[in-house]
């Protein structure tokens, strides 16, 4: 190779080595002057914390400890199990379990970070409490839709996870050679869960650069794929294998699968929670199928996870039916009511959304 073309080919890895810089410099300086003048930091996510919730919150967490704030974080209600391992998961407080504790941080915290989510109904009865705070808000978000709540928001809908947004405004901070490894695998333990291990909203090659510079920081990725993908219950197998049974109908005519489960179900095998983590995801593994519905009873009503592959809305029929939202092949919703009437209110409504 001529030394005129090689200086090309570096300057073209070059080129495919930086990150764009998509969140606007207005918002990453904006963002950086409110924690610069806060010292007492509360981080908060959203109802029925999953990895991303968790990755994004624990690095943004890690990150702010070591600049020197107060720094503590708050979830609505328990995590999954599973996710227990993750960096400072155990120093994070439950709304739900000991809400004088997270009132007493928030009375005297000076910033609110909101995590993914861009709605403070996510929070359950929590966003009350965010709504009353006349503390500054930030938000990180890649939902679509978001409300008008926080000081700063940061929303982009395009990055497949908040995790991902948090990784971007610290190195857009110039902050990535303080990142700890605790950080990095926060960030990576985010951007994997909330593809699925890169199997859907994962064909941006920024994204694996960024994997490249997490590795330079020293996560090991299979270890932590083993940790949250190879740790469940011998309950949550069998579990899996009644829903797919006995509780999952196939609807070829509408491409669909619907699955349920009700309380008794749940308790009858030994549900911890997290234990249905992903069986939304498992229908479409059939020819044919590409959108797949998960209903789960909850104590005081249901709660519905949609999922789809291609172009088909999930997010429509969440937000038309059950009061929901989030992506276009991923969303969730909640509806008051028996199981019965869920069920009835999906199925009488498919043929309006698939012909």
């Amino acid at each position: 190779m001529s030394l005129c073309n090689l200086c090309k080919f570096v300057h073209l890895r070059k080129k495919k080595s930086m990150i764009t810089k998509i969140i606007s410099e207005d918002l990453i300086q904006r963002a950086k002057h409110l924690l610069h003048h806060s010292d007492v930091v509360a981080i908060v996510s959203h109802q029925g914390p999953d990895g991303d919730a968790l990755g994004s919150s624990l690095a943004m967490a890690d990150f702010l400890t070591h600049q020197g704030k107060d720094v503590q974080v708050i979830y609505p209600d328990p995590f999954p199990g599973f996710l227990d391992w993750m960096p400072g998961a155990y120093k994070t407080l439950v709304y739900e379990k000991d809400p004088e504790a997270c009132e007493s941080f928030l009375s005297k915290a000076d910033i609110i970070i909101c995590l993914d989510f861009n709605q403070l109904k996510r929070l359950g009865p929590l966003g009350e409490k965010i709504e009353q705070s006349k503390v500054r808000k930030l938000m990180f978000d890649h939902h679509p839709v978001p409300d008008q709540f926080a000081d700063v928001q940061i929303s982009y809908p395009q990055f497949a996870s908040t995790s991902e947004i948090v990784f971007r405004y610290i190195c857009r901070s110039g902050c990535f050679d303080e990142m700890t490894l605790a950080c990095a695998e926060c960030v990576y333990t985010g951007m994997m869960t909330d593809t699925g291990a890169f199997t859907y909203n994962s064909n941006n090659e920024e994204m694996y650069f960024i994997i490249s510079q997490l590795i330079r920081k020293g996560i090991d990725k299979d270890d932590i794929y083993n940790k949250v993908f190879n740790n469940y219950s011998a309950d949550r197998m069998r579990l899996m294998g009644f829903v797919l049974n006995h509780r999952m109908k196939v609807m070829p005519e509408y491409h669909t699968a619907v699955m349920s489960l009700s309380l008794k179900d749940l308790k009858d095998y030994n549900y911890q929670v997290g234990d249905t983590e992903g069986f939304v995801n498992l229908p479409l593994s059939i020819d044919g199928i590409f959108f797949a519905v998960f209903f789960r009873e909850d104590t005081d009503k249901i709660k519905i996870s949609f999922r789809s592959r291609g172009t088909f809305p999930t997010n429509k029929i969440a937000s038309d039916l059950f009061d929901g939202g989030g992506h276009l092949n991923a969303s969730g919703g909640e509806f008051y009511g028996s199981m019965e009437e869920a069920l009835r209110l999906l199925e009488d409504s498919l043929p309006k959304y698939i012909l």
